[in-house]
């Protein structure tokens, strides 16, 4: 058996040197050409595309979203991640830009790791467009927006281990075993539970414990953010989205962490919902979340400018008082303006 192990050994390592930088669909990784899908709905094309579709466990595959939207059209595109949870994302660029015929063309790249080898199929990414052409509906009846899903496409992910080494792995090397002679059991039986309990207790103790620090330091990052901000140039108004941007990202995750919400995907409504589930926050701030949030989504999405920078300033301060309102007090209560 060990002669059979040595030369499967001998033959990957000889296998990986001599293979060529560029090897094309018959090399020993399977990779084959890039596989592409069209989907076309009105006035939005969107392509996606996926290289290599075979390729060996630990490589990275690259799928690439190019979206074509003819003039007048407001293009949403997915958000990061989006339906590819069950990949690792080891790059992301996302690109946007308008060319000379007022054509929008949006892409987003990335570089995924799978988690195993099998065979998956990257899932249908949702692309969502508002028709702002004169005379046109903006979305369909009872809709924000209309919605393009792209095409699935496979992907083979093949093991690095060679067919005959892991048939000679998986053989069993020794006559099967033949069972202990009977004995007391219940000493052992009694023994492993109470390890268990014990181990069970302790995770348990843990997990209140990192919850609590986390919690805890929910303020203490978000006050960090918002202080870089204070003491940063305002915006011009009609150049404010990044700074929304970076606010409501701030906002988004204090309240995650604060109140130990697991949200990084979700709708701004979808968000607003689940926060209100939070018995820490009065009426007022829940108020103060959805017209912040809802502000600063017509911002990034509507291109809806702020008046001046009075209005930054004040809305500054106003994520300031959320924050004091909001913390924690050292006994682990939480602050209250009405207290």
């Amino acid at each position: 058996m060990r002669s059979v192990v040595t030369a499967a050994l001998a033959a990957l390592l000889v296998g990986l040197a001599g293979a060529p930088a560029g090897a094309g669909p018959d090399d020993a990784t399977g990779t084959g050409a890039a596989i592409e899908r069209r989907t076309v709905r009105g006035p939005v094309t969107a392509t996606v595309r996926l290289q290599p579709p075979q390729l060996r466990f630990g490589d990275a595959f690259e799928l690439r979203l190019e979206v074509r939207a003819e003039p007048g059209i407001e293009l949403l595109m997915p958000r990061f991640g989006s339906a590819l949870e069950r990949f690792r994302i080891a790059e992301f660029v996302p690109r946007e830009r308008i060319d000379a015929d007022g054509h929008t063309l949006a892409t987003q790249s990335y570089r995924l790791l799978a988690p195993a080898s099998g065979s998956y199929r990257i899932p249908p990414l949702t692309v969502e467009f508002i028709d702002r052409r004169p005379g046109r509906a903006p979305a369909p009846e009872g809709h924000d927006a209309y919605e393009l899903l792209t095409e699935s496409l496979p992907v083979t992910v093949q093991s690095v281990l060679p067919a005959e080494l892991a048939q000679e792995s998986l053989r069993p090397p020794l006559a099967p075993l033949r069972d202990p002679a009977p004995g007391p059991r219940w000493p052992w039986i009694a023994g492993l539970l109470t390890l268990l309990l014990a181990a069970a207790g302790v995770a348990g103790w843990l997990l209140r414990k990192r919850r609590g620090e986390r919690r805890r330091s929910a303020y203490d990052k978000a006050r960090a953010r918002l202080d870089r901000l204070l003491g940063g140039e305002l915006p011009e108004p009609g150049q404010a989205e990044p700074f929304f941007v970076e606010l409501s990202d701030l906002v988004r995750h204090y309240v995650e962490d604060r109140f130990g919400l697991q949200a990084p995907e979700r709708t701004t409504e979808e968000f607003l919902d689940l926060a209100a589930g939070a018995p820490e926050l009065d009426a007022d701030q829940r108020a103060f979340l959805q017209h912040f949030l809802s502000q600063s989504d017509r911002v990034k999405f509507a291109r809806e400018r702020p008046a001046a920078r009075e209005d930054l300033q004040r809305l500054l301060a106003a994520v300031g008082d959320f924050l004091e309102q909001t913390r924690e007090r050292d006994d682990g209560t939480p602050r209250s303006v009405h207290a």
